[in-house]
């Protein structure tokens, strides 16, 4: 099974040479999953997190959650992208333990989020991974979390690489333009969420930015929101769509985090 999730970067950590593919599962299988806790500046105070830290490995992935907050499907999908990546993953819990169920709670959730706050959880994260070894840290997140990373991108000088899915900030929070690293966005054509992540929003977007110098490459797939989300809570979780999106976006991170 180990092997099986691992084939989906290995033509790039084995056939480029950069590690060979017994390293990898050696290394994985001496990995720990550890809730930690880290000094922030956002006025919550400490954040904390869930945490797969693999041996040895000097590439850092933080992973934000969607408008449910820290819940077992984001810490499963940041160990599943740490296993499958061969990455040391961190998914900072923004909501400091709150967990919806529902989508008028998560509503409530997201609606009261400090966004500046959380971004500088996202500062304290990459800086939480570099004390811990990760030479370099890249930003992954879904819906809000998706917006977050592309915000992080802009924001966070510590980041070296984002791939957001399926969410964009409001202007009022960061200049997408002034972004210097590069960015994997993915979004689903069937994304209904306008003003938030439908093509109508990401697609003026991505050209603004590409106008603006910003290096970012556009992925589109034929699914709608949350398709990567494999509790499916919205019914439009696409396992094919999902599966080429995380691919692909674990391929980006090694290699911009090399």
């Amino acid at each position: 099974m180990l092997i099986s999730r691992l084939l989906l970067v290995r033509s790039y950590l084995v056939k480029s040479g950069k590690v060979g593919l017994s390293s990898i599962v050696n290394n994985y299988s001496r990995a720990s999953m550890a809730t930690v806790t880290f000094q922030t500046e956002n006025k919550l105070g400490d954040c904390p997190g869930h945490m797969v830290d693999v041996p040895g490995c000097k590439k850092g992935l933080i992973v934000l959650q969607e408008w449910w907050g820290m819940n077992d499907q984001i810490k499963q999908q940041a160990t599943n992208l740490s296993k499958d990546g061969h990455l040391t993953t961190l998914v900072p819990d923004l909501y400091r333990g709150k967990v919806a169920t529902d989508r008028e709670t998560a509503g409530h959730y997201m609606g009261d989020l400090d966004w500046p706050g959380a971004v500088k959880d996202v500062q304290a994260a990459a800086r939480f991974l570099q004390s811990k070894g990760c030479v370099k840290v890249g930003v992954t997140g879904f819906c809000m979390g998706g917006a977050l990373a592309f915000a992080a991108a802009a924001l966070v000088p510590e980041i070296s690489a984002a791939a957001p899915f399926y969410g964009i900030p409001g202007q009022q929070l960061a200049d997408l333009t002034t972004i210097k690293i590069p960015v994997e966005a993915h979004f689903g054509k069937k994304d209904t969420l306008q003003g938030f992540s439908s093509p109508d929003d990401y697609r003026p977007l991505v050209e603004k930015l590409k106008a603006a110098g910003v290096d970012i490459v556009l992925l589109e797939y034929d699914a709608g929101h949350g398709f990567t989300n494999f509790q499916n809570p919205l019914g439009t979780y696409d396992e094919e769509a999902a599966k080429q999106a995380l691919g692909r976006m674990l391929e980006f991170m090694n290699e911009k985090l090399e």
